[in-house]
């Protein structure tokens, strides 16, 4: 057994597991996050069945004539005009994924894996590759059996697609390369006769059709979107939470105000925040107060704010379902023929072109905006929690919502690290995509830098949760002290709204009210997992 340093991993809540039919064309992220996280089967559909072995058989037409078709009969990249003999194309497609296995760093989480394998499955059930059906149902029992390729995270520039990272999860196919089996890494050819598989020889074409695209890319742009839209929902709790905690006012947040400029994330959030604020007594005690006809822009702010970010990810959205149901290898086989452009291949039974599907551009410049819009979501939560915590600006309450300031730092420093944490978001959200470096001897001349935008774009949606969960934190524990200072003889304070009434409660099952100076370590860690799981995106819904 060897050991690997997996990246973290989440935790998957309970789900059905039920099956996903891969047809090439209806991928949805809910199917990804279902068989990465939650154990959902995934099979070929009959249809792509048929399709896929109509590909097969133009390729296998082309190899018993000889022709010349890039990566079949020729070598890759800068070598694709090195002629490969008809004897040799067995050994050209294994040693094409043991010499592009190249890939460093520490490996993917299973669910990353999950998510890789069942997009390559996908795009190659839409009958493009010109691959056996075979591969697709090898690829769906590794996912039954929990056979999972080790993928290192670093080594893709994102064109010809995920190239490295693709080479290591195709590599176990083949009996090569390493794999994760109930949680010990093995050689994959263990893991093969542990759960009675025999490897796998490619036939030509294969072994590229396993390479040329951008699954990583998309499995991390998958399964960060659907995170994405349980944080984005969080936070107008969150925002909630701090308007009542800090006296705000749901002023601005009003219909007609929103509808005179109505962008769609704007419009919801602003709807999100007056059903969590509805029935509020908090709100009713200061209306019309003098000090209360505008707040800061954090809070006054929070519809505009947060709506750009949903929609920027409603973006990344519209890219990943054109390109979880794309053919994104190269060359494409057209079985059905149809016009002969110049330069396609003829082959009387259809066509084969050479192109560019596998560039990732569309998907990185979707990334490079998704991780830009969650820094400012963390940016904008960071200074709600500097207004709960700092005694100048937070309506009346002790400084650092400690009960006894002074004796007691209370959550002075947490602040401090949602501050680093939103400081070193502003470094990854650099667009990746504006790099390009060549590669290939110049033959692959520009490329997208997809995968580092995935990984950043990861790495800013881990910071921003956290960060969501620290103003939790504070707001849960102002939201306590306001509450004890309304309260005034026998008269008991007004209610936060029905929404931030059931959101705090639900924070104070998982965290003691601060009543003095504590390791915050648990308390974080116990709302991040709150954050993470959605437990609080139900309170939102009208």
């Amino acid at each position: 057994m060897t050991d690997a340093h997996f990246l973290p991993e989440r935790s998957p809540g309970p789900r059905a597991r039920g099956e996903v039919v891969l047809t090439g064309a209806d991928l949805t992220i809910a199917d990804v996050e279902a068989v990465a996280r939650h154990g959902a089967r995934a099979a070929l559909d009959v249809h792509a069945r048929d399709r896929m072995q109509e590909a097969r058989d133009v390729i296998a037409m082309l190899v018993d004539r000889g022709e010349v078709v890039y990566g079949v009969t020729t070598g890759f990249g800068d070598l694709a005009t090195t002629s490969i003999p008809a004897e040799d194309a067995a050994a050209l497609q294994a040693n094409l994924l043991a010499s592009h296995a190249a890939g460093v760093g520490r490996p993917f989480p299973r669910e990353v894996v999950r998510a890789m394998l069942l997009l390559r499955a996908n795009t190659l059930a839409l009958g493009h590759s010109g691959c056996r059906p075979e591969l697709v149902d090898r690829i769906c029992a590794f996912l039954e059996l929990g056979v999972h390729p080790v993928v290192p995270e670093q080594g893709s520039v994102g064109a010809s697609g995920d190239l490295a990272p693709l080479a290591h999860l195709a590599l176990p196919l083949i009996g090569r390369g390493q794999v994760e089996l109930h949680g010990r890494v093995v050689p994959a050819l263990v893991a093969l006769r542990e759960v009675g598989l025999e490897p796998l020889t490619l036939e030509p074409k294969e072994g590229l059709a396993l390479l040329n695209g951008t699954q990583l890319m998309s499995a991390l742009g998958a399964l960060l979107l659907a995170d994405a839209d349980r944080l984005t929902r969080t936070a107008s709790v969150a925002a909630a939470l701090s308007v009542e905690a800090l006296l705000g006012t749901d002023v601005a947040y009003a219909a007609p105000y929103q509808l005179a400029r109505p962008h769609p994330g704007q419009v919801a959030v602003a709807a999100e925040l007056r059903h969590l604020l509805r029935d509020s007594g908090l709100q009713a005690a200061h209306h019309g107060s003098a000090h209360k006809v505008q707040d800061p822009y954090s809070l006054r702010c929070a519809p505009q704010v947060h709506g750009a970010v949903r929609d920027a990810l409603d973006h990344l959205r519209r890219v990943l379902d054109v390109e979880l149901n794309s053919a994104t290898d190269n060359p494409l086989v057209f079985p059905e023929g149809g016009s002969v452009p110049v330069d396609a291949l003829a082959t009387g039974g259809g066509l084969v072109i050479s192109g560019g599907n596998f560039h990732g551009e569309p998907i990185a410049l979707a990334l490079d905006f998704a991780k830009l819009a969650l820094a400012e979501l963390g940016s904008i939560s960071e200074r709600r929690t500097a207004l709960l915590v700092d005694p100048r600006l937070n309506g009346g309450l002790p400084a650092f919502l400690s009960p006894h300031p002074g004796r007691n730092s209370g959550l002075m420093i947490v602040q401090y690290t949602a501050a680093a944490l939103a400081s070193e978001n502003k470094v990854l959200a650099h667009p990746s995509s504006a790099d390009s470096i060549p590669t290939s001897a110049n033959q692959e001349d520009h490329v997208s830098m997809g995968a580092t935008a995935a990984r950043h774009a990861r790495t800013v949606l881990g910071h921003v949760e956290q960060i969501l969960a620290i103003e939790l934190l504070c707001a849960a524990q102002a939201l306590d002290l306001r509450l004890a200072t309304m309260t005034v003889g026998e008269l008991e304070a007004p209610l936060p709204g029905a929404g931030v009434e059931e959101a705090h409660r639900r924070i104070r099952e998982r965290v003691a009210p601060l009543a003095g100076d504590r390791e915050p370590g648990p308390d974080l860690a116990a709302v991040l997992a709150l954050v993470q799981e959605g437990a609080l995106t139900d309170l939102v819904l009208g």
